[in-house]
């Protein structure tokens, strides 16, 4: 069976990642997950989220996969056990020193991270001896070189890799580039995407002429990197022994984590169905189209590390967030807003079962107080839209979306 893992950077992405079918999430503590600008979640928090998950019969994986300095270890032990206590489902660690005190601490099941970058059968071999369920692939795999894994290792040792999001120009994440340019350790998640600046020369002796690398008429992009998705190869993926689909994002929006989620999940279903027949459906792929990205690349799965360069580093975005639903009501259902629309704006309805794609014409809406709005205006508003279609709790209304 495939597993569908979405990132959860807060309690409202996790919801959305639960409520549009994920498997499993992925999520942080304030310390030691390497996305230090997600929310992410206090240990009160963290003891929610796992009886939120556990309540939908899904699995809750903890990042603590830093680069530990000495100091980092200094109240991980207790963290650990805490992490244990409350019932989590894996660790997901980078660090040899982390996975013995994982090990010596709890019995928690050990995900090796991406970080500790398992580009081959042997490595793979070694962590499995070193007691480690599942192995977070390298993104530098080939489709090939993942079944040379597969098939090396015990069938108990699960494999893992991205599918979907953002991609290192580095070696899978392994870069001081903006700890260099800006302080931010990266490799303790508060990486400032220096990567995705525009670069030029300036030769010593003429200060302030700056020479372009590589020139177009939008810029000189040297260190960008194309965005995964493997939505079309599922079929692929599959056949080489992935058997978790992993989507990055714990720093994107709760929209990007629901419409991502909803096509793979749609995806991975139509797979199941169809097997070796499957073909990604059309509205599936225009979904992942409509969602904020970079050009689309399927990394280095098909060896074709030429596409990973890219001229530009702004992201295009058709589909615009609107608002997300709160709770149903009698008429209609109340919307937190988180972009402009007004009454008589025809918004398109994002949601796990089949109001999925329709649209809605906004004809009615009041505040908390009962006031007609003809104008939603303020950020993250509270607003009853009068509908005859309900919808449910974290289905989201979408602008634009052609």
């Amino acid at each position: 069976m495939i597993e569908l893992l979405a990132p959860a950077g807060n309690k409202e992405k996790l919801m959305c990642a639960l409520h549009f079918g994920a498997d499993a999430v992925y999520l942080a503590g304030k310390s030691y997950g390497l996305r230090a600008f997600a929310d992410n979640f206090d240990n009160e928090g963290l003891k929610e989220a796992v009886s939120l998950v556990h309540g939908a019969q899904k699995k809750l994986y903890v990042t603590v996969n830093i680069f530990a300095h000495n100091s980092d270890f200094v109240g991980l032990k207790e963290y650990l056990v805490y992490l244990s206590d409350i019932g989590v489902d894996g660790l997901i660690v980078s660090d040899p020193g982390i996975i013995d005190l994982v090990k010596s601490a709890t019995d928690i099941p050990l995900h090796l991270s991406t970080q500790a970058n398992t580009t081959n059968k042997f490595s793979a071999a070694f962590w499995a001896k070193f007691g480690v369920k599942r192995i977070v692939l390298a993104r530098e795999l080939s489709l090939d070189e993942i079944k040379e894994i597969r098939d090396f290792l015990p069938p108990e040792v699960e494999l893992e890799a991205f599918v979907h999001g953002a991609m290192c120009i580095s070696y899978s994440g392994r870069c001081l580039l903006s700890d260099f340019t800006t302080g931010r350790h990266g490799n303790h998640g508060e990486c400032a995407q220096a990567c995705r600046w525009e670069y030029a020369l300036m030769e010593k002796t003429r200060g302030g002429e700056y020479f372009p690398i590589g020139e177009d008429g939008r810029g000189t992009y040297i260190l960008n990197s194309k965005d995964l998705n493997m939505a079309p190869y599922i079929r692929e993926l599959a056949n080489a022994g992935v058997t978790s689909f992993k989507v990055e994002g714990r720093v994107k929006s709760s929209y990007y984590v629901a419409g991502v989620i909803n096509a793979y999940r749609r995806a991975i279903d139509e797979y199941n169905l169809k097997k070796e027949k499957f073909v990604l459906p059309r509205y599936v792929a225009r979904e992942l189209e409509l969602l904020s990205h970079r050009k689309y690349s399927t990394g280095f799965y098909f060896g074709n590390k030429g596409e990973q360069c890219l001229e530009t580093s702004k992201p295009e975005q058709k589909g615009i967030f609107a608002a997300i639903v709160t709770k149903p009501d009698k008429g209609g259902f109340y919307v937190e807003m988180r972009n402009r629309f007004k009454v008589g704006d025809e918004l398109e309805i994002l949601s796990p079962d089949d109001n999925n794609g329709k649209k809605i014409k906004i004809t009615e809406m009041y505040d908390e107080s009962g006031n007609s709005v003809l104008d939603a205006n303020l950020v993250q508003q509270k607003l009853l839209i009068m509908s005859d279609i309900i919808l449910k709790p974290y289905d989201i209304l979408r602008l634009n979306a052609e």
